[in-house]
């Protein structure tokens, strides 16, 4: 027979002393790293604030500027392009400016129905996915990401190309240097949320405006007297270029530089792709914005090709057409070596260099928001969607950030080289929301609702960017812009292998669920016994109740037979980009919280063990369940905590990137706090 230990009072086990200034340091300095961030980033907000929304949306004229600094800074290269393109013909200057207003105006209300039809934003991604179809859906949301991209790449370079102008040649050095800082410092706006970083841009934005408009106004008043001159000069230039070439060649040097200002037009479409950071009422407010941006960049564009044409710009060495412009309204308007007129073009010339550094916010506003409803459709790893806590997508600002940089790096930022990848992608993706709306026209018709207006209203959009598309590849192509479709098709690619794992894996979680959601349980009553505070307790971190989480708590009863005697549930509400709409859709993520974790206490009490929940709503979730599980430890000494993790037979850091590591993380945590945590690992094969 084995000996047994003598009976008697169980010796005390003594306390193991605290460590010297270990924890207190570390926590010092986390508290300090947190302090800074805090101070750089901005602290967080307050999911229950009643007014969060209103604070951090934007009104009309804020949206104008952070969504539409993109199509007025083009405004510095766009109508010089296209009027570069006509050579000597440039009586054609006015039919092409006429051309270039109607077509913002055909596109600005062509997606101001886009607006009306689909009010939850999305934009060309959204239209291409619910009316084409996914395949149509995932090829415009790579060309936008990758015209976000090239957004933020050529405006910081074409700023610091603008003012490293004024500058001696032996400093040009530093403008790469200079192009990243301005970089790096347009990312910390973006982490700190949209409506700070307008509000510090809006004054760039509304220089830019009052000095290129005044300026162009006082170029048309001066020149009143020259415009039925002018008209003449067209009539006659046209008949003698008709007789001499004939119609055809001349309309196609018109088409071609229509194309090549092409990226006059860009930037039009992030109204509809930000409509979430609108204020309510969000359809109207748009429409507000749209009209906005449309009258802006119609008067401005329109207005500096007609300049070119009044004051006869030709090329001069070391300067933009538009400089040229601005020193000849500045020779007529004020007398020769005059301080005011230096003053004057220093004004125009340094807003329109600040406006393409505002520019790139339409980069850091649309490339999140484009990622964030392809991560909510499985195109992109769903990580995208989460919010900081400054209710920011901080994970898509990082990477538009990091894109741009790396572009920036591969091209030394030259901007030649990046108008040549630029405007493509735009004109694609233009297209086919155009047709989308075609196709949702047609159906209204089905339906016996108002067609005609619709369909009319998107054809001609349809027909103006599908020619801007045509002319644009196949005058870009060769050039370099084949780049640009290669890193979109690459993207795309990338974009349906994501999908798939994901999509594999939902599978292998549903016949999970199958499986264990019916499951036998025991036919007696539910127990209904209190919790004991002493009692050995689980805590479990669950989600929605499925197979996971019963997968999860099945295997804490196999592993650890008989040793735990009561359970606490933990689950966090998260308010991801998707959920992130308003008070309302907060409101009913807590209700559903609620109810999923109801259903595990009953399971729970079902198979005889008592059982509560708890939980919270935020929007990171390892600092929120780091926080629930504390304050359980706290109410259940005798407690260890437990959570589920996806575990894949092949599994590099590619996968462990598409899948959060909320487990790992919390281990950690729970870890420096002294408490220990089991990890339960769920295979998906």
């Amino acid at each position: 027979m084995a000996d047994h230990p003598p009976e008697g009072p169980t010796p005390s086990i003594p306390e193991l002393p605290p460590e010297e200034g270990g924890p207190v340091q570390v926590s010092g300095v986390l508290r300090f790293l947190e302090r800074a961030f805090e101070i750089v980033v901005g602290p967080a907000r307050r999911i229950t604030d009643p007014h969060l929304f209103h604070k951090i949306s934007l009104a009309a004229f804020l949206a104008w500027v952070g969504l539409g600094a993109d199509g007025l800074s083009s405004s510095a290269y766009g109508p010089e392009a296209a009027f570069r393109a006509l050579g000597e013909n440039t009586f054609l200057a006015i039919p092409l400016a006429i051309l270039t207003a109607v077509t913002v105006v055909v596109i600005a209300v062509s997606y101001m129905r886009i607006i009306e039809r689909f009010p939850a934003g999305g934009g060309g991604y959204v239209v291409a996915t619910k009316l084409l179809g996914p395949g149509a859906g995932l090829m415009s949301g790579s060309a936008l990401l990758v015209d976000y991209v090239l957004t933020i790449a050529i405006s910081l370079a074409s700023c610091s190309e603008s003012i490293f102008s004024l500058f001696p040649p032996a400093m040009q050095p530093l403008r790469g240097p200079f192009t990243f800082l301005l970089l790096a410092s347009l990312t910390l706006l973006n982490l700190r949320g949209v409506r700070e970083s307008v509000a510090v841009i809006s004054p760039i934005f509304l220089v830019f405006i009052v000095s290129h408009v005044g300026a162009i106004l006082a170029a048309v008043v001066l020149n009143l007297h020259q415009v039925p001159i002018e008209v003449n000069h067209l009539r006659e230039q046209s008949v003698r270029a008709v007789q001499e070439t004939g119609w055809i060649p001349l309309l196609m040097l018109l088409f071609r530089a229509f194309t090549l200002g092409g990226g006059t037009y860009t930037g039009i479409e992030a109204v509809s792709n930000g409509v979430p950071m609108l204020r309510e009422p969000k359809v109207e407010t748009a429409k507000a914005t749209m009209r906005y941006m449309a009258f802006s960049l119609a008067l401005i564009a329109g207005g500096i090709l007609v300049g070119y044409l009044l004051y006869q710009v030709r090329p001069v060495p070391g300067k933009t057409l538009n400089a040229v412009l601005w020193y000849a309204v500045a020779g007529q308007l004020f007398p020769p070596g005059s301080h005011l007129g230096s003053a004057l073009v220093a004004v125009v010339l340094l807003s329109a260099g600040a406006l393409l550094f505002v520019a790139a916010q339409t980069g850091f506003l649309g490339g999140p928001r484009v990622l964030v409803y392809m991560a909510l459709d499985r195109w992109v790893p769903s990580r995208f969607a989460n919010l900081s806590e400054r209710l920011v997508s901080s994970n898509g600002v990082m990477f538009m950030a990091i894109a741009a940089a790396t572009v920036l790096a591969v091209t030394g930022g030259a901007v030649h080289v990046l108008v040549v990848l630029y405007s493509i992608n735009v004109f694609l993706t233009f297209s086919l929301a155009q047709l989308g709306m075609i196709r949702d026209a047609l159906h209204l018709r089905r339906e016996g609702k108002q067609w005609r207006q619709p369909l009319m209203v998107s054809g001609i959009g349809f027909v103006v960017t599908g020619l801007l598309l045509v002319g644009t590849v196949s005058f870009k192509f060769g050039e370099g812009g084949w780049a640009t479709l290669l890193v979109t098709t690459i993207l795309a690619l990338c974009c349906v292998a994501i999908r798939r794992h994901y999509i594999r894996t939902a599978q292998s979680l549903h016949r999970l669920d199958d499986t264990l959601t019916t499951v036998p349980l025991p036919r007696g009553e539910p127990t209904t016994a209190p919790m004991q505070r002493n009692a050995q307790t689980a805590i479990l971190t669950v989600t929605n109740f499925g197979g996971l989480g019963i997968h999860s708590l099945l295997n804490q009863f196999r592993i650890f037979p008989n040793q735990f005697k009561q359970i606490v549930f933990v689950s966090v509400g998260a308010i991801d980009s998707g959920k992130f709409k308003g008070a309302d859709e907060i409101e009913a993520l807590r209700k559903s919280t609620e109810a999923e974790l109801q259903k595990y206490v009953d399971f729970a009490r079902k198979l005889g063990m008592p059982a509560e929940y708890r939980y919270s709503i935020g929007t990171d979730i390892v600092d929120e369940l780091e926080a629930l599980c504390l304050q359980a430890s706290k109410d259940y000494p005798r407690s260890v905590t437990f959570g589920g993790q996806l575990v894949f037979q092949k599994e590099g850091a590619i996968v462990r990137w598409l899948h959060n590591q909320t487990c790992p993380a919390l281990q950690r945590r729970l870890a420096f706090h002294g408490l220990p945590m089991v990890i339960l690992p769920v295979r998906v094969y």
